[in-house]
């Protein structure tokens, strides 16, 4: 059983960078065909697609957070990492992790709340 769960600071203060880890067990992040996203919810919205890593290694973002966005990942801990900079209150959500492949996402993170305040 693949499970994922997010760890990181749940305020973080405008324009600082805001930075998640997905921890992943019962699989491997290099695993063949699988795709490591990250996803958010603002508050009375709907998810949106921040960007992925894939089993490559290979990475690919939502081309309107891109300029502030990486995904990095550390095979010998078999995590992932996320880091949007330049926050502002808009970033303020609800942070998902989810492994995906072509058919869609399989499993998820149980979510964790990011705060943008000062």
């Amino acid at each position: 059983q693949v499970q994922l769960q997010e760890s990181g600071p749940g305020l973080v203060k405008p324009s600082q960078t805001l930075s998640l880890t997905c921890t992943v067990t019962g699989g491997s992040i290099t695993t063949n065909l699988y795709y490591w996203s990250w996803i958010r919810q603002p508050p009375g919205k709907g998810l949106g697609w921040i960007g992925y890593i894939a089993y490559s290694g290979d990475t690919n973002l939502s081309p309107s957070l891109k300029s502030r966005t990486s995904i990095s990942r550390d095979t010998s801990k078999n995590q992932f990492t996320l880091q949007l900079s330049s926050v502002t209150p808009e970033d303020t959500a609800v942070y998902y992790c989810a492994r995906g492949d072509e058919r869609g996402y399989d499993y998820w993170g149980q979510g964790t709340q990011v705060t943008v305040s000062s």
